[in-house]
C-alpha cells in the first residue's frame, strides 16, 4: 500500500509541473468558473502600445506556412485552384487588391458588444489583439464578413447566412473564441459571434466545444502563433497550449489534454467511470471490473488523503459534500488488487 501511495503521489507532483511555465502562477487545481476567473487574470495584459498596424507585420511571422516560409497561411482556405480559395500565398501580397491577402478578424469587430471600432494602423486594444487576428485571401474576408460561425462540414462555405470556417480551421477558431471569450468577458460572448446551442449552465456554445474536440491543435502552425505573440505581444492563447481548459471550464466531450496531466486515468475509461463530473454533493461509481466491492480514497493535487471509504459497491453514490471546489483524484481499489484513477471535479 505504501508504494501505492509513493506511485500515486509522484503521479499528482507531475500535475503540478508539467504544464507550461507561463502557467506557474495559474491555479489549474480550479474549476468552471474559477478557472475561467483566474485565466481571465493572467491573459487579461494592459497592452497599450501594440497597433494595428504591428498586427500587419507580425502576421508573416504568426501565420508562416511551415511548409514554405515565404508564405503565409490564409484563414478559410483549403486549394490553390483561384484566389478566393488559396490556403497559402506569398508574404509579399499583403494589399486590398484582387489575389491579395489582408487581415481577417476572427471574432467580426461589428459582432462584439460594444463594436470593437476602426482599424486604422494606429489604433490598440482589443481591435489589434493578434490572437483574434488571420491572414485571410481579401475576397474570402469579404464573403465571410460578419456572418456567425455555425456547425458544417467539408470546406469554409456560408451555412444558411452563417459560415462555416471549413474543416482544417475550425479547431483554430473554436480556440480563439475561447480566447476572446476569456480575455474580453461579457463583450465577446460566444453567442455575439456564433450560432447554436450553449453548453449547459455556461455561456460557451456546445459548438466550438465540438470543434476543439474534432480539430486537434496544429503543433507546427498554432503552436507558432502562441510562441511569436508571447514575445511580441505579451500573452498567449491557453486553450492552444491545452485544450482540455475548455472541458475543465465548461465541459462538453473531453478534448485533448496536451500536457497529459490534467485528465488522468490509468485504465480504460470504460473500467470506471464517475458521475457526475464536476459533482456538488455526491458522486455515483459505475464499473465494469466485476468486482463486488471497492475501497474509495479522494485526494488533494498536493497529495494529502481528504477521503477514504471501504466496501463501496458498483452503482454506490459517495457523499462529497464536504470537499472545496476544485479538482482531486480518486482512486478505486478492487480485491483483485487492480487499482484506477480518474480526476474528479468538485464545483
Amino acid at each position: 500500500m505504501k508504494k501505492t501511495q509513493l506511485l500515486f503521489c509522484l503521479s499528482i507532483t507531475s500535475i503540478l509541473f508539467a504544464q507550461q511555465s507561463y502557467y506557474n502562477d495559474v491555479n489549474l487545481t480550479l474549476t468552471g468558473e474559477a478557472l475561467y476567473n483566474e485565466l481571465q487574470e493572467k491573459i487579461d495584459i494592459d497592452n497599450t502600445t501594440f497597433t494595428y498596424g504591428d498586427v500587419r507585420d507580425t502576421l508573416l511571422e504568426t501565420d508562416q506556412d511551415p511548409q514554405n516560409n515565404q508564405n503565409v497561411l490564409l484563414i478559410y482556405g483549403y486549394n490553390n485552384a483561384n484566389c478566393v480559395t488559396q490556403r497559402t500565398r506569398n508574404k509579399q501580397e499583403f494589399g486590398g487588391n484582387t489575389c491579395n491577402f489582408n487581415r481577417e478578424h476572427v471574432f467580426a469587430r461589428s459582432n462584439s458588444d460594444p463594436e470593437m471600432g476602426g482599424t486604422s494602423n494606429i489604433f490598440t486594444g482589443i481591435v489589434a489583439d493578434p490572437h483574434n487576428i488571420r491572414s485571410s485571401d481579401v475576397q474570402m474576408n469579404g464573403n465571410r464578413g460578419n456572418k456567425k460561425f455555425a456547425a458544417g462540414s467539408g470546406t469554409a462555405s456560408d451555412v444558411n447566412g452563417n459560415w462555416y470556417p471549413g474543416d482544417e480551421w475550425k479547431g483554430d477558431v473554436a480556440r480563439m473564441m475561447m480566447y476572446m471569450y476569456t480575455r474580453y468577458g461579457d463583450r465577446c460572448l460566444p453567442s455575439l459571434n456564433g450560432v447554436g446551442a450553449l453548453e449547459s449552465g455556461t455561456n460557451m456554445l456546445q459548438t466550438y466545444l465540438q470543434w476543439n474536440v474534432e480539430d486537434p491543435v496544429d503543433t507546427t502552425y498554432e503552436d507558432q502563433r502562441n510562441n511569436y505573440l508571447e514575445n511580441a505581444y505579451g500573452n498567449r492563447n491557453p486553450f492552444i497550449d491545452n485544450p482540455y481548459l475548455a472541458t475543465i471550464i465548461w465541459g462538453g466531450t473531453p478534448a485533448e489534454d496536451r500536457w497529459g496531466t490534467l485528465n488522468i486515468d490509468t485504465n480504460n475509461e470504460k473500467e470506471f467511470t464517475i458521475y457526475p463530473n464536476p459533482a456538488t454533493d455526491t458522486v455515483g461509481i459505475n464499473s465494469n471490473n466485476n468486482q463486488p466491492e471497492f475501497s474509495v480514497t479522494i485526494w488533494t493535487l498536493s497529495g494529502k488523503k481528504v477521503k477514504d471509504i471501504s466496501g463501496v459497491k458498483a452503482n454506490q453514490s459517495i457523499d462529497v459534500s464536504l470537499l472545496t471546489t476544485g479538482v482531486y483524484m480518486m482512486a478505486l481499489n478492487a480485491k483483485d488488487g487492480t487499482i484506477t484513477t480518474k480526476k474528479l471535479m468538485i464545483k
